[in-house]
């Protein structure tokens, strides 16, 4: 799949979306290095050298890029959480993963849900305003239809 054109998107005011890498221009990477445009970063990939400049809030959740158990679904939920609190006091907010398609875009749904957003119009908006492969991860998007709470459920179910 494309890098993202784009270091990080606004999918709604105050909330980003982003990842590591980026496309300047065709064949060309760039490293989309946080210093203090954000209020709140939250990383869910953590690489060295990527920022945030210190004295910004940064939340760090490494969770893979596949199915998640029943703790790193939790975590998620609490990033997102967190997520909403910032927004509510009018923070600037940076979610990001390593492209800053799927593990930024499970953490950013689910925000938008708990925020009253409909699951299936909090999908199609982070895909209309990251990028069409946003959230590609089929097991995210069913994660997100089933409720991340029922999800974690299940998953510590089968542990």
């Amino acid at each position: 799949m494309p890098a993202p054109g784009e270091p990080w998107s606004e999918i709604v005011p105050g909330l980003w979306m982003g990842g590591h890498e980026f496309t300047r221009r065709p064949g060309e990477l760039g490293f989309a290095v946080v210093h203090d445009e954000f209020d709140l970063v939250m990383t869910l990939l953590k690489l060295p050298g990527y920022g945030p400049d210190p004295g910004i809030e940064h939340l760090v959740w490494s969770i893979p890029d596949g199915p998640l158990d029943g703790t790193q679904l939790a975590g998620v939920i609490r990033l997102a959480e967190a997520v909403c609190t910032a927004l509510e006091d009018g923070r600037k907010v940076l979610v990001r993963c390593y492209s800053g398609y799927n593990r930024s875009g499970l953490v950013v749904a689910h925000a938008l849900v708990l925020d009253g957003h409909d699951t299936d119009e909090a999908i199609r908006l982070i895909r209309s305003r990251r990028s069409p492969w946003a959230l590609h991860n089929e097991r995210f998007v069913e994660y997100l239809r089933t409720g991340l709470s029922t999800a974690r459920l299940l998953e510590e179910l089968t542990e």
